[in-house]
């Protein structure tokens, strides 16, 4: 089977190596030339995909920024990105645009999957039609079908093929094919009814995570001001073998998800005169955590008598998530935006990240960065970094990540 994948990012990659891992041959679509160039070149730029194994799948992976090369592909996954606006709503532009190009190059018989992660109907009341301006009906003409991805980047124990994969379609027919599709590559298919179900479960499952996480993000708030160590009462409520899931504080939530997904659940609701309350103050909690943090870096800078105006901050760790380089909607870059604009200087370290272009920023060697630091906020714990050497080393450390738990001293504070 020749498949295209549409979006060669942290999802549309890793589908687009298991499905030529699994025999097909691959045809990926970018609009970054840039990825073309690499992938041509056998060289990844995604921590979960190593160099040697673009270089295995040889011809069976190849790629292009023309659509026009998608027409003789069988199914077309589409894993392109769907942000939010600076004002919070959903951001469809490469979506509509990804779509519309595939209308000028769809013909009968092709399956369509969406992956990129959209409100309750927008496969059916926006993707559709566009598609049907090629001429063809969906459903009779081609299928259309909505599988949410479920990529955690980073994640070993939990892959492309371990990892259950839920699908919907806009008719049966669809709904078959799409997970006949998904069988190459995935030990387990999930079948619901419709696209509309499949979308909200994929905005459900990081709902549930982004509604948990805020209310352990506004206890440590409370503990803060109690005195009471936030980590210690999470580790003793954990130890109940029922009614509880653990969840933990941090800086903010970064990725391609938890700060997405919620809102296009709530822009939706609008559009049915309905709020959803409960989630959108989730978000707002979790969009404040940034915020909390300097303010608790403020203080530990006060209570040494500096100001945080001339001191120098080392921000230890500056992607959204341990283990990876992945930037996306990552606290860190708040945090340090704030605290240079109360005229603090700011430097950082981080092992996947080399560059913050935005910021005229490189990662600094974690030594001397310590050694010349007034203080280190731990936003990222990467694993490799020996954060008991950090506390020993450093003039004072603030931990939003709980890694150093067990450990004492006066320089360090927790969150």
């Amino acid at each position: 089977m020749r498949i295209g994948v549409i979006g060669l990012g942290y999802v549309g990659l890793p589908i687009a190596v298991a499905f030529a891992e699994a025999g097909h041959d691959v045809l990926g679509l970018d609009v970054d030339a840039r990825k073309v160039e690499s992938l041509g070149r056998g060289e990844s730029y995604i921590e979960d995909i190593p160099s040697a194994t673009l270089e295995a799948l040889g011809p069976r992976l190849a790629s292009t920024t023309d659509s026009t090369a998608l027409g003789d592909c069988e199914a077309l996954i589409v894993c392109v990105p769907t942000p939010l606006t600076e004002s919070r709503e959903p951001d469809l532009s490469a979506l509509t645009g990804a779509t519309r190009s595939l209308s000028r190059i769809l013909r009968k018989g092709q399956l369509v999957v969406i992956e990129s992660t959209v409100a309750p109907g927008t496969t059916r009341e926006i993707v559709r039609p566009i598609l049907e301006e090629s001429g063809l009906s969906g459903g009779s003409d081609f299928a259309l079908a909505f599988s949410p991805e479920r990529i955690d980047p980073g994640r070993t124990d939990y892959t492309v093929r371990t990892t259950p994969k839920v699908v919907g379609g806009i008719d049966e027919e669809s709904l078959e094919r799409a997970a006949t599709l998904y069988r190459e590559i995935c030990d387990e298919i999930i079948e619901v009814s419709t696209t509309d179900a499949a979308e909200l479960t994929k905005l459900l499952e990081n709902i549930f995570r982004s509604v948990n996480i805020a209310l352990v993000n506004e206890l440590a708030m409370l503990c803060d001001r109690m005195g009471i160590d936030i980590w210690e009462v999470i580790d003793a409520a954990s130890t109940k073998p029922f009614g509880f899931m653990r969840f933990e504080p941090g800086p903010g939530m970064g990725g391609h998800c938890l700060p997405v997904d919620p809102f296009y659940l709530a822009s939706k609701a609008r559009e049915f005169d309905f709020t959803t309350e409960f989630i959108e103050l989730a978000g707002s909690i979790n969009q404040n955590q940034p915020h909390f943090c300097v303010t608790k870096i403020q203080r530990v800078l006060n209570t040494a008598g500096k100001p945080v105006n001339g001191s120098r901050i080392l921000v230890l760790g500056v992607s959204y998530k341990a283990g990876v380089g992945d930037l996306r909607e990552s606290p860190a870059l708040k945090i340090i935006t704030e605290l240079r604009s109360l005229e603090g200087d700011v430097v950082y370290h981080d092992p996947h990240v080399p560059e913050l272009r935005e910021f005229g920023l490189r990662s600094e060697d974690l030594d001397d960065a310590i050694e010349q630091a007034d203080v280190v906020a731990i936003v990222t714990a990467h694993p490799g970094i020996d954060h008991e050497q950090v506390v020993e080393k450093a003039s004072m450390v603030v931990d939003f990540r709980g890694v150093t738990r067990g450990l004492t001293g006066a320089n360090l504070v927790r969150l």
